[in-house]
């Protein structure tokens, strides 16, 4: 018996069991009464029995497995009011829409409260799930809160840089983790100025970063997944947010196209639009002059629209659409130019007679990338991809299977001339087709989740059985003990090259279809990348204010696939193939207790490459890696809060010089004068790759803000902040040729504005 068969096989007695189901199920949403916004962890229950849920991000809930009967659902939310609604229960289905009202109880609980609960009822090994309230408690670069200024402070997370700044996570490099957006893969997430994505906070639902041993769901990629999801528009009335600072200008407007009933009975509609505009290249000129006279030569705009519908019945649909794009100019060094759009809807059915969701998305993108370097040719790199996928979810009283299938197709044009003249040029079509399937299952204080996910890629004709685990058990109400772990492939390959100085250029290449080499020279078995993860943990609440997090990981990366930028002739291998290995242990501590938050984490990483030559540490293996964050809200109406946010980061490997030497390019063919003329300087790089190390980096930010409430729906805040407060000069490159240290961004102090109604 074959893999297709066994699968099926596994699906159609999962689906028998579903379907002869006699009991009776209640399912639906919640939503906040003001604003019609789904809400996340409230709990959910039948009053006088055990049977309870916890609803979902998308304030979905569902009890199956009923016995018939008259009922009273009670949602119960900490800081919102009770809400009770009669039922009634007979074979079959019952949907209820409910909507609940902010209470007299304190709010600092919450986000507490629902972290607590999803701690102890979902396995969460190396998943880190950030709310757009936590991304706006960090001091802000030029008062802007971002998502790329959050990232770096969680454990395992390393930027190389406030310019051109990348994401490494837990010794995987950028290409290596997958950043969705609605469900839609985003190629460049981050600006070249580093302290901004392209992702507007304000519209920001919710953020999981799994930081390794994602399960089935989750495919296509060898480190980490980045899942951002956008919020929908206020189902109640007309609303915005405006905001300037000397970095960016910003807008945001929403509003009801249909406003959700008072009741909660009916369907509803609604949009959402985000814009926001750089201002640093001008506003530089004048504030930051001892930056650079010139300017900052950042530009930057960014473009989000969202429609989103509701039917009565629950069922939704979501349309979106994007446009970003990124300029920067350095005088005679680099100018660079991407933009990337795209459009896509997701859906999630209901059907009445049945205990499955259905749920699905459709999306199209396009990245387009190009670079000038100095007198040197450009390079250019373009993406088009097109992606649906189709799941389902089936809610048992105990039980959860989701499965689904998965389409990806994409087409690279890639072109670049190395410093030899040699041109790389790849133009490729390749699609990608998986399928998955994962099981959670709870049995008293255990919890387990095995998945199974089959990837086809037909350029390689190659299919990937990866099979994944998580697994969480509850030794106490406040000590749990979990693991994952799993198998992992990708095709997608980078163009980056870590000797580059600025990792400004970021294109996209097909995996090879042409033979490949191991490192060792012998032939390689297939053409994709491939890593294995392993990953065990503890979590305890040592009190019901202070929690303690930690993950030692291992993640082998079996097979990379690298673009070989340094071949020396047409017939060299345009691809080479290293191995690595990376592991470490990520400590968190977070302390919540009304008016004050507190974060403090704590990262030990080895990361190593082998390239069959040597095994060397990686231009990211940051050894040590230490960030406290602290957020205190004070006085009247608690309209006062100010947050403070230190960083520390061992200093970074990197390749040092053992000489330099003269080289002419011959334009003048036999009667270059190799003996007088003036050659240009190369470098000889000590053979032994990335022995030295530069210096430590550290940086404080602060941020103090103000907020003045003139009305129930208008408000304005005051933000100053200072980024970089006392000046530490942290080193960005070393220029080998001028013998020149450049360092990262000096302290930049700001104030912003933003005007709520």
């Amino acid at each position: 018996m074959n893999i297709k068969q066994i699968l099926f096989l596994t699906l159609f007695f999962l689906m028998s069991g579903f379907l002869f189901s006699q009991k009776g199920t209640v399912r639906g949403n919640v939503f906040e009464a003001s604003n019609g916004e789904p809400l996340e962890f409230v709990n959910v229950s039948l009053e006088g029995t055990t049977y309870g849920a916890t609803s979902d991000v998308d304030g979905f809930f569902s009890l199956t497995g009923i016995p018939s009967g008259e009922y009273n659902l009670v949602a119960q939310f900490i800081g919102y009011e009770s809400v009770s609604i009669p039922i009634t229960v007979k074979t079959g289905i019952v949907y209820k829409q409910i909507l609940i009202k902010e209470g007299g109880v304190e709010l600092e609980g919450v986000e507490v409260s629902a972290r607590k609960t999803t701690a102890r009822s979902d396995v969460q090994v190396s998943k880190i799930s950030v709310s757009s309230s936590q991304i706006k408690s960090l001091p802000s670069t030029g008062g802007v809160a971002d998502i790329a200024q959050y990232l770096p402070v969680l454990p395992g997370v390393i930027v190389s840089g406030d310019q051109g700044g990348q994401l490494y996570i837990r010794g995987g490099s950028p290409i290596q983790n997958k950043i969705l957006l609605d469900g839609m893969t985003i190629y460049n997430p981050f600006h070249s100025i580093g302290f901004f994505s392209v992702f507007e906070t304000e519209a920001i639902k919710s953020v999981d970063v799994l930081t390794g041993g994602f399960n089935a769901e989750h495919g296509g990629r060898i480190s980490a997944v980045v899942d951002i999801k956008t919020r929908e528009g206020n189902k109640k009335r007309l609303a915005g947010k405006v905001g300037a600072s000397p970095f960016q200008t910003r807008a945001i407007v929403e509003g009801p196209l249909k406003k959700l009933d008072e009741t909660g009975s009916g369907g509803s509609s609604s949009f959402l639009l985000t814009a926001k505009q750089s201002l640093l290249a001008e506003s530089s000129k004048s504030l930051y002059t001892y930056v650079d006279s010139a300017g900052l030569p950042y530009n930057f705009t960014d473009l989000y629209g969202k429609l989103s519908f509701m039917a009565k019945n629950g069922s939704k649909l979501n349309l979106f659409g994007f446009n970003f794009n990124d300029k920067v100019n350095f005088q005679n060094v680099a100018d660079l130019n991407w933009q990337t759009n795209g459009a896509g809807l997701n859906f999630s059915l209901l059907p009445p007679s049945s205990n499955i969701l259905v749920g699905g998305s459709a999306a199209y993108s396009d990245y387009d990338i190009s670079l000038q370097e100095g007198e040197g040719l450009p390079r250019t790199s373009k993406i088009t991809t097109y992606n649906i996928v189709l799941d389902f979810t089936y809610f048992g009283a105990s039980s959860e299977v989701n499965y689904g299938l998965e389409f990806n197709g994409f087409n690279t044009e890639f072109a670049f001339n190395n410093f030899l003249g040699l041109t790389i040029d790849q133009r490729d079509f390749t699609t990608e087709i998986a399928g998955f399937v994962q099981y959670k299952k709870t049995i008293g204080d255990l919890i387990i989740e095995p998945g199974l996910r089959g990837q086809y890629y037909a350029s390689q004709s190659e299919f990937s059985l990866e099979p994944r685990i998580g697994l969480k058990y509850n030794i106490t109400d406040y000590l749990r003990f979990k693991l994952a772990g799993g198998l992992y492939s990708q095709n997608l390959v980078s163009t980056v090259n870590e000797r580059d100085i600025v990792n400004l250029f970021v294109g996209f290449l097909a995996g090879p279809e042409e033979t490949i080499f191991k490192p060792d020279g012998t032939p390689a078995d297939h053409r994709i990348q491939k890593s294995i993860h392993g990953i065990v943990g503890l979590e305890a609440d040592l009190s019901k204010k202070l929690e303690l997090n930690v993950e030692p990981y291992y993640k082998g990366f079996t097979q990379l696939i690298n673009l070989n930028r340094n071949k020396l002739s047409g017939s060299d291998p345009n691809f080479s193939t290293e191995t690595g290995l990376a592991y470490g242990i990520d400590f968190s501590l977070r302390y919540d207790h009304k008016n004050t938050y507190a974060w403090a984490t704590y990262s030990h990483a080895y990361v190593n490459r082998d390239d069959g030559q040597q095994v060397y540490p990686t231009n990211f293996d940051r050894r040590h890696n230490v960030n406290l964050l602290v957020t205190q809200t004070f006085g009247k109406d608690k309209s006062w809060s100010a947050s403070a946010r230190w960083n520390y980061g061992s200093g970074f490997p990197f390749t040092l010089t053992q000489g330099f030497y003269g080289l002419f390019n011959f334009s003048d063919g036999i009667n270059t004068d190799y003996i007088s003329g003036n050659p240009q300087l190369g470098t000889i790089f000590d053979e032994k790759r990335n022995a030295g190390r530069l210096p430590d980096y550290h940086r404080l930010d602060l941020s103090l803000t103000k907020n003045l409430k003139f009305s129930e729906h208008s408000e304005l805040d005051v933000i100053a902040s200072i980024t970089n407060a006392y000046d530490r000069d942290n080193i960005f490159f070393f220029d080998r040729i001028e013998y020149k240290r450049v360092n990262q961004l000096p302290i930049l102090p700001s104030l912003a504005v933003d005007f709520s109604f």
